[in-house]
C-alpha cells in the first residue's frame, strides 16, 4: 500500500487509562494497525530540534524542509504495516496538535483517560505487584513511600503529570474538535457501545469486536523498563469493583483532577460518565 493512501489517526491521553486495552481491540479489525506508544513522536521531536535554530545547520532547513523530514519520518516508520489506517500512540500527541495539523489530513485522536485518583491506585498496584524489581519510574529517593512515588508521577515532568498538562492543553486548543476522549470505565462496562461511537467518531464502517478475546501484551518492553505486567491486556473485556490502596488523603488530593467533567471551553468529543459519588472504590476492569 502506498502511504498517500493510508490514513493516520492517533491514541493518547492519560497513562493507565486504557490505551492499550484500545489498540488491543483496534487491532482486531484487519484494516486497523495499533499498538503501544511508538518513537514516532520523539524522532520527529528531536529531527526538529537539529533543524532548529539552536542546531548548527539550522541554515539549511527552511519550514517546507522541516515539515518534509517530519512527515517521512512518520511514513518511513510504518512502512512495512499492512493496514489501511494507522494509529499511532504516544502520551505527548496532544501537546504537539500544531505540528499534527501540519502534517497529517484529517487526523483524530483518541484520548484515553480515567480518574486521575485511579490512576495512581494502579500505577501504586503495578509497583506493589513486584516488590524486587527496581524500575526506571523512580529513583532511589522517590521510591521510598507511596507519598514519593505519587509526587514523582504527577509532576509536570513526571509519567501521569506530564500527560495531564498535555492532554490539558489540547483539550482547551484550537484543534480540540479532533478530540474524542474515551474513559476507562465506559470502555470497561460497555465495550461494544463504546466502539460504536469510536468508529462513528473515525468516520469508519463498524467492525465486530470480539471482547471475549482481546489478546496483547509487550513483555520485552516492559522487562527493559523493569515493570512486569505494565502492558498486558486481559482476554476478557469486563469490569470489576475493588478498594483503592491509597490512603484515603492521597485519593482525595487527586481525584478531582478530572477536568474534562466540565465540558465547557472546548469543542472535544466526550465518551465519560458524569461524576456521581466519590467512593474509595472503583467500578472499573483493572486490578490494576
Amino acid at each position: 500500500m502506498g502511504t498517500l493512501d493510508r490514513k493516520f489517526h492517533f491514541i493518547s491521553g492519560l497513562p493507565r487509562s486504557g490505551s492499550t486495552l484500545l489498540a488491543g481491540i483496534l487491532r482486531q479489525n484487519p484494516r486497523f494497525h495499533a499498538a503501544i506508544s511508538s518513537p514516532v513522536a520523539g524522532l520527529i521531536n528531536g529531527a526538529l530540534e537539529q533543524m532548529g535554530a539552536a542546531g548548527e545547520s539550522w541554515a539549511f532547513f527552511d519550514e517546507r524542509k522541516r515539515r518534509t523530514i517530519s512527515r517521512a519520518l512518520l511514513d518511513a516508520y510504518y512502512a512495512d504495516a499492512a493496514a489501511e489506517v494507522v494509529f499511532d500512540t504516544n502520551r505527548f500527541w496532544t501537546a504537539r496538535m500544531h505540528q499534527l495539523a501540519g502534517l497529517v489530513d484529517g487526523f483524530k485522536v483518541i484520548c484515553c483517560v480515567r480518574n486521575p485518583a485511579w490512576i495512581m491506585d494502579s500505577f501504586e498496584a503495578i509497583h506493589r505487584r513486584n516488590p524486587f524489581d527496581y524500575s526506571r519510574m523512580f529513583n532511589a529517593a522517590t521510591r521510598q513511600t507511596v507519598y514519593s512515588r505519587c509526587d514523582q508521577l504527577i509532576n509536570a515532568g513526571g509519567t501521569v503529570g506530564g500527560a495531564w498538562t498535555a492532554l490539558k492543553e489540547a483539550y482547551y486548543g484550537e484543534f480540540s474538535d479532533r478530540l474524542l476522549l474515551v474513559d476507562y470505565e465506559l470502555l470497561t462496562r460497555h465495550p461494544a457501545r463504546t466502539m460504536e461511537l469510536v468508529y462513528r467518531f473515525l468516520g469508519e464502517a463498524e467492525f465486530a469486536h470480539d471482547f471475549d478475546n482481546v489478546e496483547y501484551a509487550e513483555e520485552t518492553f516492559d522487562q527493559n523498563l523493569g515493570v512486569q505486567g505494565l502492558h498486558t491486556v486481559r482476554r476478557k473485556v469486563e469490569f470489576k469493583s475493588r478498594r483503592s490502596i491509597l490512603p484515603p488523603d492521597l485519593f482525595a488530593k487527586y481525584q478531582d483532577m478530572d477536568f474534562w467533567q466540565d465540558q465547557t471551553g472546548t469543542s472535544a468529543g466526550i465518551v465519560a460518565a458524569r461524576r456521581t459519588d466519590r467512593q474509595h472504590t472503583d467500578t472499573s476492569k483493572d486490578a490494576p
